[in-house]
């Protein structure tokens, strides 16, 4: 089978096709069967262990794609190291008015007000009992509803709903299409949020007997003041790690054609340099010990291996696969090997933190 022409025709049909139907039918796609597995780029060196896990890669696909848990295993066997299904919410609800993601093929970027759409707690529960337990490492985003009187009780329900099939959560307080939600990210309210949810996953570790990570995914938006606070209430609530950024409502750089005056948050190459930028200034204020997974514009080895210089320990993307398909899995995973090889190095570790200083100097 020449899998490279077939997965070529396919995504040129996809886009071809607007936004949310090319995403839906991928879904689709991957949950019948109809794209195949990958054989994995298989390199000891780019295992990386973090709390009790071990991710047999860095690369992990972000949360967003597999919002109902439709899909982990199809996407492990596409080759990435882990997956994260989310954003769920306790209720379902329907997200903002179609349409709402659009394409910059020319920036090479994507702009979204989804607005959290999924099926609430429920079906995402349903749908992981129902899963073969693979060993493969699966996150849950947890989210709060857009008409939520209490936001701070829907994060710590999704942590206790998901606590026992659950390989990590993600606390998402970063996406710029639900109302009032980025104010989480203020310093009094994040000390309140971060207290609620460690302490109900510690509840849930002393009734399992297992720990469960918990991160925290925050937006490339804030300032340099607000990201100091962030990261002193991440660490002095023992909070497990952070994951940078979000999308930015940022349009700088953009050449201007097409959507890309729609409101929503911006994804893809265009977030690059912002994301990586508050990925070093965050490993500064971090230091060393915290595990931070950095995600936005990357779409090459080579931006792969920038957000590990810049200080990342894991890497996920999304949006770069609508323009270059899954064969881009395998490009980053071999370039970044290859990159080990050119530099004498045994460990992705071994390269962490080695630009960190000049991205966080630079100016975004």
């Amino acid at each position: 089978m020449n899998l490279p022409w077939l997965e070529n025709a396919a995504l040129k049909g996809l886009q071809r096709l607007d936004a949310e139907t090319a995403h839906r039918l991928t879904v689709l796609a991957l949950k019948n069967g109809v794209m195949p597995g990958r054989t994995p780029v298989s390199d000891p060196r780019l295992a990386v262990k973090l709390w009790d896990l071990t991710f047999p890669n860095p690369l992990g696909m972000a949360a967003g794609f597999d919002k109902n848990g439709e899909v982990p295993d199809a996407l492990l066997k596409l080759g990435f190291g882990f997956t994260e299904v989310g954003s769920v919410t306790p209720k379902p609800q329907s997200g903002n008015p179609r349409p709402r993601v659009f394409r910059l093929p020319e920036d090479q970027g994507v702009i979204n007000r989804y607005g959290f759409n999924n099926e609430g707690h429920a079906a995402l529960r349903k749908r992981l009992d129902g899963r073969p337990r693979l060993n493969g490492i699966v996150g849950i985003n947890v989210g709060a509803n857009k008409d939520s009187a209490d936001r701070i009780a829907d994060y710590v329900a999704g942590i206790t709903e998901f606590a026992d099939i659950a390989s990590y959560f993600t606390v998402n307080i970063s996406s710029p299409n639900t109302p009032g939600l980025r104010d989480l990210q203020a310093r009094s309210a994040l000390a309140d949020l971060l207290t609620g949810v460690i302490s109900a996953r510690d509840d849930c570790t002393r009734t399992l007997g297992r720990h469960v990570p918990v991160l925290l995914k925050i937006a490339p938006d804030v300032t340099d003041d607000d990201l100091q606070d962030i990261v002193e209430e991440v660490l002095a609530k023992n909070v497990d790690g952070l994951i940078v950024s979000n999308t930015t409502i940022s349009r700088d750089g953009l050449s201007g054609s097409g959507p890309a005056g729609e409101p929503g948050g911006l994804s893809g190459r265009p977030l690059f340099r912002k994301s990586t930028i508050a990925l070093a200034r965050s490993r500064k204020l971090a230091g060393p010990d915290l595990p931070i997974i950095g995600v936005g514009g990357i779409d090459s080895a080579e931006t792969a291996w920038t957000k590990i210089t810049a200080g990342a320990d894991l890497l996920q993307l999304y949006s770069s696969l609508v323009f270059k398909g899954p064969a881009l899995i395998d490009e980053i995973l071999t370039g970044l090997s290859a990159r080990l090889d050119e530099h004498g190095l045994s460990s992705l570790r071994e390269a962490r933190d080695a630009n960190v200083e000049a991205w966080a100097a630079e100016t975004g």
